[in-house]
């Protein structure tokens, strides 16, 4: 038991310092801290805003919580065997790997192609750091609920986005790969 509980507390002070290096190279790339308005909120409901993206959580939050459940239900498939806590701190490294390249020029000019995403200048570092801590609690619920019911939120997360939004995480990922002009034309409306 001595064991695991060591080794358990090195996998959260790992996944503490991945997302320190998450905040550090934000900081590095030139990222604000916090929304360049100058305070916090605790949600930024217009997508199409200065603060999207720049407060504590807003619509792209849902898409976090979602990667929480793909990496759990990805990383159980992979490493059954493997305690939670390492799984968890593969995990962090994915989604704190992609923050960081979220916010590289090249993504951000590929963002900026999308008809939401005009504008968009990348994440504040507490916005970013609050993606990540969302894909950390989609990763807890997936492991203490069924994935019939994970699957369940995933779909109405994905189609209440889409209803309210024009997008989610399903049309984010389509347009990263390949901008369809009538997606963008869509969510252009």
């Amino acid at each position: 038991m001595a064991f695991f509980i060591k080794h358990s507390k090195i996998a959260l002070l790992l996944a503490a310092l991945l997302v320190l290096l998450q905040a550090s190279t934000l900081y590095f790339f030139g990222q604000p801290l916090i929304c360049t308005c100058g305070y916090v909120k605790l949600w930024e409901g217009v997508v199409a805003s200065s603060g999207n993206s720049q407060h504590l959580t807003d619509w792209y939050t849902f898409s976090h919580i979602i990667h929480g459940f793909i990496f759990y239900g990805v990383l159980q498939l992979l490493f059954p065997r493997m305690p939670i806590l390492w799984r968890l701190l593969m995990a962090v490294g994915v989604e704190v790997s992609w923050e960081i390249l979220e916010n590289t020029p090249m993504v951000i000019g590929r963002y900026r192609e999308q008809a939401l995403a005009i504008g968009y200048s990348g994440d504040s570092i507490i916005n970013s750091v609050s993606d990540t801590f969302s894909m950390f609690l989609g990763f807890l619920l997936a492991s203490r609920v069924s994935w019939k019911f994970i699957v369940a939120i995933a779909i109405f997360f994905e189609l209440f986005t889409l209803y309210m939004i024009h997008d989610n995480l399903t049309l984010n990922v389509l347009n990263l790969i390949h901008p369809f002009e009538f997606i963008n034309k869509w969510q252009g409306r």
